[in-house]
């Protein structure tokens, strides 16, 4: 018979609480201590004392708890929350509830989502929902409650019961056996795991990163599970594409807005490409290390990362243009006009030159990608006239089934007109973003309607400024 756990004691102290709101999460996932320290890289006697509240966990130990476990961050929070506690601090409490009229608006796209992953998928999705401040965050959601009508944000709230995998033809031991019987359809294991891999990127350059994220997490593992038995060349093309898949899997967490996650995936992307001995995938891997960390407005490292990868691309490359792309937001970050359009400057004059780049990445490198880049930089410069119009011109030029993309760029446009002075347009653009928003459930494109929406306060009055406001304000849970 196995020892007892010690009762938990969760009322003594803001530790205690965190400890035992550990415990149900870890053990909502079915992993023992030991399970859990092999991930986190800590002993079972050290992650037993946190879970009793014995000893004051570090902010590292409780990310990385919050990685392994995979729960949006309601690990992180619940920390944030006891360390502020501790120190005297007072924070917002993030609680959501969703009554039933705001559940029913929720992104139609992500539901069905939902839907179709919940018999084999019980993890948390992350999902915007506003504060009683106003302001807009990210938290996590379970995807039954989301089904059944009813929202449970918070410690618990990211898990639910796990569901036999066995014998469901869709789970990882499922999918493991289909791909080796890719020879069925003319195949093999890899053609078959490439062919799905494309059509998970067109899926999600049309419906958003929900629908293909759990599926490409299964992929990796599937991938892992071939290359147990896989030698010579099939063992390193399976490696190859493990490290695309993982890429992949950053870019939908880049998109849902899970940046925690998207880096962890770029990370072991970056390791794995090594093992490949790939140079142009390591060099890719690396700028879109820089083009996240534009994305989370780092003032200090999208710009070195921009520059290693520079420095692992061929010379006078596509891949070191594409870097030098991302650089170039890096510079309009630190308010450095002239060497962000100089960046700029020296990609447009590549283009002609790359044309031949017999690499397959960053394919989708042209004028107009580089244009939407010049519009974000001087949008962080606060030139915001000549960002909307660069914006809106890009969009008319977006190739058919970029849905998502254009959300995107809609979303940065409207935030450029408010910050032009020219409120009606910025709201009638941000309606436009906000349904491809609902369809696809970007969190990238909600970030940018988090930012519209407080930019048009001083024109809250305005009838098109109010009806955006009242429709944003409609798909959101709000806290309790």
């Amino acid at each position: 018979m196995g020892q007892r756990p010690a009762e938990l004691t969760p009322e003594k102290s803001p530790w205690h609480r965190w400890g035992a709101e550990l415990r149900g999460m870890r053990e909502a996932r079915g992993l023992s201590l030991e399970q859990l320290g092999q991930r986190v890289h800590a002993t079972r006697s050290y992650l037993s004392k946190l879970e009793r509240g014995q000893q004051a966990p570090s902010r590292q130990i409780a990310a990385a708890c919050d990685r392994e476990l995979d729960v949006c961050g309601a690990i992180l929070r619940a920390w944030e929350q006891a360390d502020a506690e501790v120190r005297g601090v007072s924070t917002p409490r993030v609680h959501v509830s969703n009554p039933a009229h705001h559940v029913s608006k929720m992104p139609s796209d992500l539901v069905t989502a939902v839907a179709e992953q919940a018999t084999s998928d019980d993890a948390g999705i992350c999902v915007p929902a506003r504060l009683r401040d106003g302001s807009v965050v990210f938290v996590a959601l379970d995807r039954r409650d989301v089904l059944r009508g009813g929202v449970g944000i918070g410690a618990a709230a990211a898990f639910g019961v796990s569901t036999p995998a066995a014998a469901d033809p869709g789970t990882v031991p499922g999918l493991v056996r289909r791909a080796r019987s890719a020879a069925a359809y003319g195949g093999t294991p890899v053609e078959h795991l490439k062919h799905l891999r494309r059509l998970l990127i067109d899926s999600d350059n049309m419906l958003g990163p929900a629908r293909a994220l759990e599926d490409v997490r299964d992929y990796i593992e599937v991938i892992k599970e071939l290359r147990r038995e896989a030698k010579g060349v099939d063992r390193h093309d399976l490696m190859e594409l493990q490290t695309q898949f993982a890429e992949f899997a950053s870019w939908l967490y880049q998109d849902l807005g899970d940046f925690d996650h998207a880096r962890f995936w770029l990370d072991r992307a970056f390791d794995w490409s090594h093992t490949v001995g790939d140079g142009d995938l390591t060099s890719y891997v690396m700028a879109r290390k820089a083009q996240l960390a534009g994305e989370t407005r780092d003032l200090v490292d999208v710009i070195d990362l921009a520059e290693a990868a520079q420095r692992l691309a061929r010379p006078r490359s596509r891949l070191a243009a594409v870097a030098r792309t991302y650089e170039s937001y890096g510079h309009a970050l630190r308010g450095d006009a002239s060497e962000s359009q100089r960046a700029i400057d020296d990609v447009h004059g590549a283009l002609d030159r790359i044309t031949g780049d017999p690499t397959p990445w960053g394919v989708w490198l042209n004028s107009q990608y580089v244009e939407v880049h010049r519009a974000q930089s001087l949008e962080a410069l606060g030139k915001h006239d000549q960002a909307a119009e660069i914006f809106m011109s890009a969009i008319t030029a977006l190739p058919e089934g970029y849905h998502r993309d254009r959300g995107v760029y809609l979303a940065r446009a409207a935030v450029a007109h408010a910050g032009a002075g020219v409120p009606e347009q910025a709201a009638a653009v941000g309606l436009q973003a906000l349904t491809v928003a609902e369809d696809t459930g970007s969190g990238r494109i909600f970030k940018e309607l988090s930012r519209l929406d407080s930019a048009l306060l001083p024109w809250q009055r305005q009838p098109e400024v109010a009806e955006f406001r009242s429709a944003f304000d409609a798909v959101l849970p709000h806290e309790v």
